[in-house]
């Protein structure tokens, strides 16, 4: 995806876990921030303690979406998926891609993945490292900053 593309309708997942969220459900209030993620990547379960302050800390400013993306057929393992999500403490609504449907459409490539949508379903920001966490708030920040304007 480019910058300021609109967000991909949420469509083709194998199921969803936390339950099912629409395109609609995340457009026109506040941004969105969906983060692709799975069970065999390290650097992705590194990630959930941070993820999961950023959802307490915005809880009622911030969407939040994960896609599991499988690397491998081990990867798409339902019940493990279940499990390595309660593991983490993932409450958030998980869009299992096993068809790599959401993938495609995002033109995604990389776990852990960041992208951050505007209100009105704009990508106003990517990332794939897992080195600029702290970039990531900053741009929620920023967006959350242009809202009250």
């Amino acid at each position: 995806m480019k910058l300021h593309e609109q967000m991909p309708e949420l469509y083709g997942a194998t199921t969803w876990l936390n339950g099912r969220c629409e395109r609609e459900d995340l457009i026109g209030e506040k941004p969105t921030l969906i983060h692709f993620w799975s069970i065999s990547c390290r650097a992705c379960k590194e990630d959930m303690p941070y993820l999961t302050g950023l959802q307490n800390r915005y809880k009622d400013r911030l969407n939040m979406i994960a896609v599991h993306m499988p690397r491998s057929e081990e990867d798409r393992n339902l019940q493990q998926i279940k499990k390595v999500a309660a593991q983490h403490g993932m409450t958030q609504s998980i869009f299992v891609d096993d068809n790599l449907k959401l993938t495609e459409a995002f033109g995604n490539q990389f776990v852990p993945a960041y992208y951050i949508f505007d209100k009105v379903g704009r990508l106003r920001h990517f990332q794939t490292d897992r080195s600029g966490m702290n970039m990531l708030k900053k741009r929620i920040d920023r967006l959350l900053n242009e809202m009250r304007r």
